[in-house]
């Protein structure tokens, strides 16, 4: 049954300065602001003022932000687990980015082989990950759910945890998940 979801028309992350999340991404990533919406008053009645960027990308969707002066937010250094955004990237151009980064003197990480997919890393003026990938030769078989035993994997990590006394509403934190699995590294290594 198909869903229905056409796509991702926009994710949205909060931003510090939106003078700098510019920078990031249309200066240097090249995705092009596509919209600036300056906004007076919320659906909920909110009369504060925020500004909400949109940078589209190849395929129409869009990477978009909002600065909010008057709303708290805790920005961080995120860690890849947390939070990262992947932005697929042919091979060659993620090889030009990572050389561009490196001579802007920017954070690079990188170049990791996932087996399906090589990667490498960023970090945006706000804290955020940006992972530029390129996919490999094997990228559509790795990821195709009737060989690849995706479901079985996350069925035998749910059995574990429930196994052991934790729920789904246990926060992080609560120790290791041994499920007996072949043991696989982030860069798609055997362990």
């Amino acid at each position: 049954m198909a869903s229905n979801i056409r796509g991702l028309h926009h994710t949205a992350f909060r931003c510090r300065d939106s003078e700098a999340t510019r920078q990031f991404y249309e200066d240097f990533l090249g995705l092009p602001l596509a919209e600036t919406l300056e906004i007076g008053i919320t659906k909920t009645g909110d009369q504060s003022q925020y500004l909400h960027t949109f940078y589209q990308m190849d395929d129409g969707s869009f990477m978009a932000f909002f600065e909010a002066p008057e709303m708290p937010f805790s920005f961080k250094d995120q860690h890849d687990f947390d939070m990262h955004i992947a932005l697929e990237v042919p091979h060659d151009h993620m090889m030009a980015m990572k050389a561009k980064a490196e001579a802007a003197g920017m954070e690079c990480r990188g170049v990791s082989d996932h087996g399906f997919i090589h990667s490498i890393y960023l970090r945006d003026p706000n804290g955020y990950v940006v992972e530029l990938t390129s996919k490999t030769d094997i990228h559509d078989e790795a990821v195709d759910p009737t060989i690849n035993g995706a479901r079985d994997k996350l069925d035998r990590w749910t059995k574990t945890k429930r196994e052991a006394g934790v729920g789904p509403d246990q926060d992080p934190g609560f120790g290791r998940v041994e499920t007996g699995a072949e043991v696989i590294g982030t860069a798609g290594e055997r362990l």
